[in-house]
């Protein structure tokens, strides 16, 4: 098992080397550099705990100023292994939006290190787009995201400029960029 730390750290490189690097979104820069991204890393072993793990993050969001914390990374290392299991876990999760009255204020993004793009295969490399080291729920500010499109011509490009920069890198220089999930991390004896 990795430390929270550890989590952490991978979470960090992957945003910094791939997500920013590679300018999958062209808002996470800004909010990188500001320190407004906080990360949460989930002790949960079962999705119940996780749902609640949810809804203490979004209302600690909710409670801050963006300046402070625009976005949240709530990260679940140690739950929802199977992509399809974290999928349908997502349904849970807009109904946490649903039932706190959070649609239109705040979103959720999904990442996850098997993540699969419904008509794709799954080695296919256009999925990287959305696969981080562990199972992440991003949730944003509607309003950040609002002002972020504003400022972005043609913000409804991303997703296919995207695809083409994974179709030109390949596998081998996603590999190359070193965003997976550290090894687990044996106590010492």
């Amino acid at each position: 098992m990795v430390s929270h730390a550890t989590v952490i750290d991978d979470l960090r490189r992957w945003l910094e080397r791939a997500v920013i690097g590679l300018n999958l979104c062209p808002f996470a820069k800004a909010v990188h550099t500001k320190g407004q991204i906080h990360y949460a890393v989930s002790a949960a072993t079962d999705t119940e705990t996780l749902r609640q793990d949810l809804i203490n993050e979004l209302n600690d969001l909710l409670a801050q100023e963006p300046s402070a914390r625009d976005t949240t990374l709530l990260i679940a290392p140690q739950v929802l292994a199977d992509f399809w299991d974290y999928n349908d876990f997502l349904g849970k999760a807009d109904r946490v939006l649903r039932k706190m009255k959070l649609e239109g204020t705040v979103q959720i993004a999904s990442f996850h290190p098997d993540f699969q793009f419904g008509g794709t295969d799954a080695d296919d490399i256009t999925n990287y787009t959305n696969r981080a080291p562990y199972p992440c729920l991003h949730l944003l500010r509607e309003a950040s995201i609002d002002r972020a499109v504003a400022a972005f011509p043609e913000a409804e490009m991303i997703f296919e400029r995207n695809m083409q920069t994974l179709e030109a890198l390949g596998q081998g220089g996603w590999d190359a960029l070193g965003v997976g999930k550290s090894p687990d991390e044996v106590p010492p004896t």
